[in-house]
């Protein structure tokens, strides 16, 4: 997940690829619920493991269910959860609970439903948002029941306080009613609650008003049938918990893929999956048929967004499916405009505005007023950030309208707001396709962590960029000047790949000698052979990977050294790593440090930086190090090393250490390490597009 401050998205041209989706929130909330008041032990398995999962898990957690986490590798996100089948341990019930729940509305709605019936004293709260996100006419309709809940802040909004009651307290013998035309949350926390106390008569509950959402309310009825409660729906106005419901464990459950997540793949095989060329080995092209594969969740689904597939295909998306996957390519081209009532997809509705900015006309999408109680209020965050790409938009009471650029020059280059949204980070990410060819800027891209905390990498391993859009910033130096701890800091502050390139030579050697390949100009063409081989991460904490091993301290030894030297005289060996230096250019960018990585790998790199620092300086901090790990030396003799290594370098044939013509020079003699970086930062962010009243 990428926990920077902004992720910017180079322009992207095309989609192809398989896209394994998390599990459904709303479905993962609502089966961790249900487990918790079932009895026996009931085995999950995909559950998403996200922010909104993790506030629940932890909830339980503090009722006194049981939840243990899989430790077998291949089902790390399934979950056994043993729930408290009845009423709240004496314990438990006799003392105040604070429950934090974050921003978690499939936690704090059902919660409060579900603690008001099983008596117990409980402070409920979030982060700020969720006390600005109302929860009224839940509570009404619990008090309607006879439930003790108050508002510790503003009337009708958490944090809440729940006092416990007795079961002779309780009104049951009429209808409760709620509001449904606000959030159907309230419907489902009912809905999951009342069968705890539906044991000797049937339960009425009465909508009032339009149910919005009915999808959400279906996965509740199905999600309740498999935890063994029946439920009466009269037309979705009327809803009854037979007498004698009790919640029993179905001991093993799977979540599905999460629907609403799919929206955004199936938006990008629609803009993106378009049939390509390639060159063939007869010299003439073939056709690339590109299409997008999402697994996890098909045209089956118990979840409601999945009808999103026909509005996707009322635009112009080709879609097939099967039990379990979606594929998706592009149709039509430009997307057809479309006037639609998404009160049937309200989350995934918000994909449909992204794609109106590749439509050939105006979209308008209606009755969407829940979009303002979500996250935030989407409407008008959508509205906003539509128009910083140079989208004619339109806000109403429960619709939006959306204009697309009138042409490329219209586009705009945009730092995206996300409000801590997540879905407003994940809608916005399709706007790197625009036809300008303009980077975008996700602020806050962690917000994601709320569903899908691994969208981008998803993303960025089923797109393709457009040729030379992605980024690579160039940080050259003689030995010791700190160019590996700055380029570091720089690339883990931007979210960016890593290249040591002055390591690749040990790891070059070091795989060579493991696989038993001498190194000689006999055997050059098999180690170039073994370098295409080889998995190379550059960790943030200037760790080195080899296949997912820990070889930082393998490829220092003298060894390793000479060994590099040795590699390093082998024509077809360099060329070869020429081609992985290249590969490592990959979504969203890099950061690349050497001594030639400015002026023969990447010379056309936007950013490029020579980091120097005196002679004395480089020795002393070579000092420091050496005598922290228990290495004796002598700063004097470093001085003398460090400056004859200088001499070999800018004066060798091959690729000699200097600065690049268009390079910054930057000595860091007298810097910290913290202002070098703010130094390249600065300048990194002076060749951004985004306007600084967006920023």
């Amino acid at each position: 997940m990428f926990s920077t401050a902004f992720l910017d998205i180079p322009a992207l041209q095309s989609a192809h690829g398989e896209v394994q989706l998390p599990g459904s929130k709303s479905i993962s909330n609502r089966v961790l619920l249900l487990a918790a008041l079932s009895a026996g032990t009931t085995t999950i398995h995909d559950l998403l493991d996200s922010d909104d999962t993790q506030v629940m898990l932890r909830a339980l957690e503090q009722l006194g269910c049981a939840v243990v986490r899989s430790t077998d590798p291949a089902h790390l996100n399934s979950y056994h959860i043993t729930g408290i089948a009845g009423p709240l341990a004496p314990a438990l019930a006799a003392r105040s609970t604070a429950l934090f729940l974050g921003n978690a509305g499939t936690a704090m709605r059902p919660l409060t439903a579900a603690l008001a019936l099983l008596g117990g004293h409980f402070e409920m709260s979030g982060v700020p948002r969720m006390h600005e996100r109302p929860i009224g006419d839940l509570v009404d309709a619990l008090r309607q029941l006879g439930c003790q809940i108050d508002y510790l802040g503003n009337e009708g909004f958490p944090p809440l306080r729940i006092q416990p009651v007795t079961a002779a307290q309780l009104q049951l013998n009429t209808p409760i009613t709620v509001r449904g035309d606000v959030s159907s949350q309230f419907l489902t926390a009912l809905l999951m609650a009342l069968p705890l106390v539906a044991t000797r008569q049937d339960i009425v509950i009465e909508v009032a008003g339009e149910l919005i959402s009915k999808p959400y309310i279906h996965i509740t009825l199905e999600l309740l049938k498999r935890f063994g409660i029946q439920i009466k729906n009269e037309q979705w106005q009327r809803f009854t918990v037979l007498a004698g419901s009790r919640y029993q464990s179905p001991h093993e459950i799977h979540v599905e893929a999460d629907a609403s997540s799919a929206s955004y793949f199936i938006a990008l095989g629609a803009i993106a999956a378009s049939k390509g060329s390639k060159p063939n080995a007869q010299g003439g092209t073939s056709t690339v048929d590109r299409v997008v594969k999402v697994m996890g969740v098909g045209a089956q689904s118990i979840q409601g967004d999945i009808r999103f597939v026909d509005a996707a295909r009322a635009m112009g998306a080709a879609i097939t499916s099967g039990p379990n996957w979606l594929e998706i390519r592009r149709g039509a081209w430009p997307l057809q405009a479309i006037d639609m009532d998404c009160n049937h997809i309200p989350d995934a509705a918000m994909t449909l505005a992204a794609m109106a900015l590749y439509a050939n006309g105006t979209t308008t999408l209606r009755n969407i007023a829940s979009w303002r109680v979500k996250e935030t209020d989407r409407l008008a965050a959508m509205a906003i950030e539509l128009r910083k790409l140079g989208a004619v938009v339109e806000e109403g009471a429960d619709y939006l309208t959306i204009t697309p650029p009138a042409n490329r020059e219209a586009w705009k280059p945009a730092s995206i707001h996300t409000y801590d949204d997540h879905r407003v980070a994940m809608c916005f990410s399709l706007a790197a396709f625009n036809p300008a060819g303009l980077p975008v800027r996700i602020e806050d891209p962690k917000c994601v962590a709320k569903t899908f905390p691994g969208y981008f990498e998803a993303m960025f391993s089923a797109v393709r960029a457009v040729p030379g859009s992605i980024p690579v910033i160039c940080i050259d130096g003689p030995s010791a000047s700190g160019k590996g701890t700055v380029a570091s800091a720089v690339a883990q502050q931007l979210g960016y790949h890593l290249l040591d390139s002055g390591a690749l030579y040990r790891i070059t050697g070091l795989a060579a000698t493991r696989a038993g390949i001498p190194i000689d100009a006999e055997h050059a063409s098999q180690i170039a052979a073994l370098i295409s081989q080889m998995d190379i991460q550059f960790g943030a904490d200037q760790r080195v990977r080899l296949d997912g091993e820990d070889i930082s301290l393998a490829i220092r030894s003298e060894e390793a050294g000479t060994n590099a030297s040795l590699v390093s005289t082998l024509p077809a060996v360099r060329q070869a790593l020429v081609q992985a230096q290249h590969d490592f250019r990959q979504l969203p960018g890099l950061v690349a440090d050497g001594r030639d990585m400015g002026t023969v790998i990447f010379p056309l790199a936007p950013l490029k930086v020579y980091l120097t620092a005196s002679a004395a300086k480089r020795a002393e901090r070579r000092y420091k190090q050496l005598i922290e790990k228990g290495i004796p030396a002598t700063i004097a003799d470093l001085r003398a090393d460090l400056e004859a290594r200088d001499a070999r370098d800018m004066n060798r044939a091959t690729a000699p250490l200097h600065a690049a013509q268009d390079a910054f020079l930057l000595d860091n003699s007298e810097m910290s390490v913290d202002n070098a970086v703010a130094q390249v930062l600065s300048w990194w962010e002076k060749r951004q597009p985004f306007g600084k009243e967006q920023a």
